[in-house]
């Protein structure tokens, strides 16, 4: 924070882990801060200089923008090619709308009615309505649907589609309803007493579904390895959980969503939950592998020819799916969590066991016959 009569810093806040880019509401309250290295938003207090939420946002988020009423800020996911939604009066993400390729910068037009957003990787510029936000929510209704536009005073009746919404606050320029049950796309119109006029469309979701998860397993610490889980009605995911971890959305389909993980408390089996604006998706589950270490090699030589067959132990050795001596595969049997054995290949000069817990090294000397 920089006092600009001075030119002097008045105050450092920690925020998340490698914050870029920064948005400012309107009344100069709160400044939203995308963290690049661990996909979040942190929510600055400019009265006190503290940080008064941290909200999770999809991989590689870029630009914050806040709308000129200060209802939403809007940031650019790079990765998934997605715009967050963040209501600021709870702080939390309420939608993720579908952009062009690399979306990274964000201009909202003063009347809140669009949105401008550069997609670096493609080159264009896409033009987002943002009169009905959010514009999509479950078939069984209930989403707060906040509309924006003109000449909205007084206003008699909403509806979406054919369905009449309950209105909850309304003012010249805006108004709030709670969306009623529906499906497909709905026309959403406002009557007032100057007539009706249409303002967009709301998208109801069905309910998601997840039929499998790839990999199952991975280290408690977390890792930069692709999780993908399949299943049905994935589009437009807002979070995904790993028991109580939030995963990193890398990118998202109708049929798929790619996922990283951050690092869980402890080793655990979780369930795994995907949140989308259709409901949620739960019946899979991810397990959280302890540190793989290796405490021994016995024997601990053998011929060059390979061969030898080698005990290894140590500890979360039943998870291992390779085990190598000096970076070629050798064959391996899991006994027991603390026991594997495996028999030398050819040429070498050490052993390594890797797991989806991670690596762990012991030692092997090759000697050679004698001549």
């Amino acid at each position: 924070m920089i006092d600009t009569a001075t030119n002097t810093v008045t105050a450092t806040v920690p925020v998340g882990t490698t914050p870029i880019l920064l948005g400012v509401t309107p009344d100069g309250d709160r400044v939203y801060v995308t963290n690049v290295g661990n996909a979040t938003a942190s929510v600055i207090d400019t009265a006190t200089n503290t940080v008064t939420a941290t909200i999770g946002v999809s991989a590689q988020p870029r630009f914050v923008t806040v709308s000129p009423d200060g209802l939403h800020a809007f940031v650019a996911n790079a990765d998934p090619d997605t715009v967050g939604v963040i209501d600021t009066a709870t702080n939390t993400l309420v939608e993720n709308i579908g952009s062009g390729d690399g979306p990274t910068g964000i201009a909202i037009t003063p009347d809140r009615t669009r949105a401008y957003v550069t997609n670096t990787v493609s080159g264009t510029v896409g033009v987002m309505a943002t009169t009905v936000i959010p514009d999509q929510g479950s078939t069984a209704g209930g989403t707060t649907v906040t509309l924006t536009g003109h000449h909205l005073a007084n206003a008699t009746a909403v509806h979406f589609g054919t369905a009449r919404a309950v209105i909850t606050a309304n003012t010249a320029t805006s108004l709030t309803a709670t969306a009623p049950a529906g499906s497909g796309a709905a026309p959403v119109t406002v009557t007032t007493p100057g007539g009706t006029g249409m303002l967009g469309h709301f998208y109801y979701r069905p309910v998601p579904a997840l039929t499998g998860i790839s990999p199952a397993a991975g280290p408690v610490a977390g890792s930069d390895q692709d999780i993908v889980s399949t299943g049905r009605n994935l589009t437009g995911a807002i979070d995904v959980r790993f028991g109580p971890n939030r995963a990193v959305i890398q990118t998202v389909s109708d049929t798929q969503i790619t996922v990283r993980t951050t690092g869980a408390a402890a080793a655990d089996t979780v369930a795994v939950a995907v949140i989308t604006p259709g409901g949620s998706a739960h019946g899979l589950f991810y397990t959280y592998l302890a540190p793989l270490t290796v405490t021994g090699v016995s024997p601990s030589a053998g011929p060059t020819s390979g061969g030898t067959q080698v005990t290894i132990t140590g500890t979360g050795l039943d998870t291992t799916d390779r085990v190598t001596f000096n970076g070629t595969p050798a064959p391996f049997t899991v006994v027991t969590d603390t026991t594997l054995t495996a028999t030398s290949p050819p040429s070498g000069t050490e052993g390594t066991v890797t797991s989806p817990g991670g690596t762990a090294a012991g030692s092997f000397t090759y000697v050679s016959a004698p001549a």
